[in-house]
C-alpha cells in the first residue's frame, strides 16, 4: 500500500507542480520492467525495446494529468506501453506480408545468447500478439489475470484463453526442442 501511495504522491507532484525529479523517480522505478516487457514482445530487439520504452515514458509524462487513480500507476503505465507497442505493430501492417521475414529476422538478430534464451524467443514467435502479450505479462511480469485485463482491455476469460493457448504452444515448442522437463 505504501508503494502505491508513493506512486500517487509522485504522480501528484508531476501533474500539479511539473516536478521533473518526481517523474525521474517514477522512470527509474519502472524503466526496467517496461523495457523487459518490450524485450519480450519484440523477441529480444533491444534497440526497438528502448525506443518503445522511451515513447511510453514520453506519453506518460505528457498525459500524467489524466491519471485518475482508478487503478495503480503501474497498471496505467503498462496500458500506455501496451498501446505504444500496438501502435508500432499497426504501423507495420501495410507491408506486413512483404516484410514479415525481415521483421522476424530483425527481432532475432542479436549478439550470441544462451541456447535456452534463443529457444524461448523462437517459441515466442509462434504466439499471436495477444498471446505473447498475455504470456509476457503473466509469466515474466507476474501480473494477475485481472491486471492483464485492465492493461490490455481484453476480458478476463479471453486473457485466460490467450494464456492457455500461448502456454501450450510454448510447452510444445520447448518439448520438441529437447526441453522435456
Amino acid at each position: 500500500m505504501t508503494q502505491s501511495l508513493s506512486d500517487i504522491s509522485l504522480v501528484t507532484q508531476v501533474a500539479v507542480f511539473h516536478n521533473k525529479r518526481a517523474f525521474d523517480q517514477l522512470v527509474r522505478k519502472y524503466q526496467s520492467p517496461v523495457r523487459r516487457f518490450f524485450l519480450n514482445l519484440t523477441l529480444g530487439d533491444t534497440q526497438l525495446s528502448d525506443d518503445l520504452a522511451q515513447d511510453t515514458f514520453l506519453k506518460a509524462y505528457t498525459r500524467i494529468a489524466s491519471f485518475q487513480g482508478l487503478s495503480g500507476f503501474s497498471t496505467w503505465l503498462y496500458r500506455i506501453a501496451y498501446n505504444v507497442f500496438y501502435d508500432y505493430r499497426r504501423s507495420l501492417r501495410p507491408t506486413d506480408d512483404i516484410d514479415q521475414p525481415a521483421l522476424r529476422a530483425s527481432f532475432t538478430a542479436q549478439t550470441p545468447q544462451p541456447t535456452l534464451k534463443i529457444d524461448i524467443h523462437n517459441a515466442m514467435q509462434l504466439l499471436s500478439d495477444d498471446e505473447r502479450t498475455c504470456v509476457t505479462l503473466q509469466l515474466i511480469e507476474g501480473q494477475p489475470i485481472e491486471r492483464i485485463s485492465e492493461i490490455t482491455g481484453i476480458t478476463p476469460n479471453t486473457v485466460k484463453s490467450h494464456l492457455a493457448r500461448g502456454k501450450k504452444k510454448l510447452a510444445n515448442y520447448l518439448k520438441e526442442n529437447g526441453y522435456d522437463r
